[in-house]
């Protein structure tokens, strides 16, 4: 599937023939791991590249979609993997295909508990999780965890990371269905965005949350800071509410509060060492039963607009992912 124009997830992909990739890597031009395809999981990024909204842009047309789950087709000499394993890749663009090409640091082996289509959730989502929790956010065992956007992709793992590290969770959503994908998910407790969500989870926490995990911004920022406790952090992953919200920094002179940025892919990028140990840990969590990326609804390749529709309707539960083989 190409992004061929810029009309929005409705009108912008087409099914079209192209070359398979070369081993090499479209974006990096390290040495590749040749995957073929078995599912490709779908984002708010991809949205976003179908209007021309994305801060990477590349030239039209182009296959877009950052992550895969399938069988190694090639690998370089001397490669960790080799024909015929199966594995979780994050390969940037080319995603929406049957075969794709990732760098090796970014290619983690998927194990045999997890199904193809919930290796295509684990990379973008439970790496960002662990990179933004753990790595900037510094949660640690015992702390309280507020996720918004609680019953998709980010927001599910991120329930499951905290949970792995030994924090305690409470789960912003905005429907019955969308509090039983975060129960699911295993969070240990569940407020409403629609209401007192804040003074709710100043009362489950015994005072104030540790941290703050915020993948969608808008108007709800200031509370998400009224809601820490001293010494609390906000750690923003992104802006899928549309607007990006501003700070009074006396807000956190007063608090002795922070926020923290938490950009995985610019950050991990020419970190290859970095990438393998966040895979390993997130690899470690789905070995201990924690870590099992929710998939919400799955379409076949060609349906592929539809996915994106469901993901800008905001109506998306969990990993929504392409099924291509």
């Amino acid at each position: 599937m190409q992004i061929t124009d810029l009309t929005g997830p409705s009108e912008a992909l087409r099914l079209v023939d192209v070359p398979e990739p070369e081993p090499v890597h479209m974006l990096s031009g390290d040495r590749a791991v040749v995957v073929d395809v078995h599912a490709a999981g779908v984002s708010f990024p991809e949205v976003l590249q179908t209007r021309g909204e994305y801060q990477y842009k590349p030239p039209l047309p182009f296959v877009p979609g950052s992550e895969v789950a399938g069988v190694v087709r090639s690998a370089p000499d001397g490669s960790a993997h080799k024909e015929g394993d199966r594995v979780a890749a994050w390969c940037g663009l080319g995603a929406f295909a049957e075969v794709a090409a990732a760098p090796e640091f970014l290619t983690f082996p998927l194990s045999d508990d997890l199904s193809y289509a919930q290796g295509a959730g684990l990379i973008l989502n439970y790496h960002t999780a662990w990179f933004s929790l753990v790595l900037r956010g510094r949660l640690a065992e015992g702390e309280t965890v507020l996720v918004h956007g609680a019953a998709g992709g980010v927001g599910t793992a991120s329930i499951q990371v905290a949970r792995g590290v030994g924090a305690r969770t409470i789960a912003v959503v905005s429907s019955d269905e969308k509090e039983a994908v975060a129960r699911e998910a295993g969070a240990d407790e569940v407020v409403r965005s629609d209401g007192a969500w804040k003074d709710e989870a100043k009362e489950l926490s015994g005072g104030g949350v540790d941290v703050v995990l915020d993948p969608v911004g808008g108007d709800r920022f200031t509370d998400s800071l009224r809601s820490l406790r001293e010494g609390g952090r906000v750690v923003v992953v992104g802006f899928t509410g549309g607007s990006i919200p501003e700070v009074k920094v006396n807000r956190l002179l007063l608090g002795n509060t922070e926020v923290v940025g938490a950009g995985w892919g610019a950050f991990v990028m020419g970190k290859p060492n970095l990438n393998q140990e966040i895979g390993a840990a997130v690899n470690r969590l789905v070995d201990e039963g924690v870590a099992r990326p929710i998939v919400g609804a799955s379409f076949p390749l060609e349906r592929a607009s539809e996915a994106l529709e469901l993901i800008d309707s905001r109506g998306a539960t969990g990993k929504v992912v392409l099924e291509v083989r």
